[in-house]
Order: C-alpha cells, then structure tokens, then sequence
C-alpha cells in the first residue's frame, strides 16, 4: 500500500447559495489553496475536513492499493484524479496523488 498526497486545487464560495439556502453556519472550512496533506493509505490526515474526506476516501484506498484509470482514463496522469467535496456552498477540489512512498 502506497501515501497519497492530497492538494487542494481549488476553493468555491457561493454566497447567493449560503444566503438563500444555508442556515447561518459560524465555521464551516478550514482548506486553503496550495495545502498539502499525505494520506498514508487509508488513513485520513491529520486536521483534513471530515466531510470531504467521506467523498474522497474511496479515490485514496483505490489508488494507494494501486488503481488507475478511472472512469476510462479521464486524467492525463492514470495515478492521480480530480475530486470535490460535497458541499454545495463551499466546494473545494482535490488533486489526489499515489506517490511511490510505502505507507507506514
């Protein structure tokens, strides 16, 4: 099983969305831009959103134990893909890794 490294790409705010929709939340992300976090295999890391990590968890087993390609190849690198958070307000996108170090 192999450390999956974790970048956040990308960070949305909608705040017609919140406003209209979202009861009043008083902390809701803490993910910025350029953070990195490794997974070492299945675990989740240290100070990583709980809630995007429900959404990411099935992408970072798989590739830690060696998948690639998903959904027919839609990602230029086979080891790596693209995934969002669920939430709707604040979405945040994802860059998962399989990196060549072995997980502890």
């Amino acid at each position: 099983m192999k450390k999956v490294r974790i970048t956040v790409k990308r960070t949305a705010h909608y705040p017609d969305l919140i406003e209209r929709y979202e009861n009043p939340i008083e902390h809701a992300c803490d993910m910025k831009e350029g953070q990195v976090f490794t997974a070492n295999g299945w675990q989740r890391p240290e100070g990583f959103c709980e809630s995007a990590w429900e959404t990411l968890s099935p992408f970072v087993l798989a590739l830690s134990h060696g998948a690639k390609d998903f959904y027919g190849g839609w990602m230029k690198d086979p080891r790596s893909a693209m995934i969002s958070c669920n939430d709707g307000f604040r979405p945040v996108s994802f860059l998962l890794e399989a990196t060549d170090e072995d997980a502890d």
